[in-house]
């Protein structure tokens, strides 16, 4: 099982994650990268199985996320850096406790213009392991 990406994690420290655009929330057009080229929306290196998907204990419960899928070691890193910090990681407000989500698969679900919320939506699919992390 591969869950780090081949250049190991240090290359991108003190950097936004890839699919992210710090304070203003998720760069659509890399989310959409991220979900149609299968890289990781933190360190934006190929994925292999399992992904990971973290965000809101909320969104676990929906089976629906809003930030892409990444490597399990970039999900952790990500949420230890950066979980605390407002819409780094897709959230409006850092959430109390991160769900993380791993799977071998996950539907990509783009906006629909009646749709309040318009940003895109994946939903994992043979889950395999859930469980919580605090920043």
């Amino acid at each position: 099982m591969i869950d780090m990406p081949a250049g190991g994690l240090g290359h991108f420290l003190g950097k936004l994650p890839f699919a992210s655009r710090g304070d203003l929330g998720l760069d659509r057009r890399k989310v959409t990268q991220c979900a149609l080229s299968r890289i990781c929306g933190v360190c934006g290196e190929s994925l292999s199985r399992p992904v990971a998907f973290l965000g809101s204990t909320e969104e676990a419960g929906r089976n629906a996320f809003h930030f892409p899928p990444t490597h399990l070691a970039c999900a952790e890193l990500a949420v230890a850096t950066w979980g605390s910090d407002h819409g780094v990681l897709g959230q409006g407000h850092p959430p109390a406790s991160w769900a993380l989500v791993t799977t071998s698969g996950f539907e990509y679900v783009r906006p629909e213009a009646e749709w309040v919320d318009r940003r895109a939506v994946f939903e994992p699919n043979s889950v395999i392991e859930e469980r919580a992390l605090t920043p």
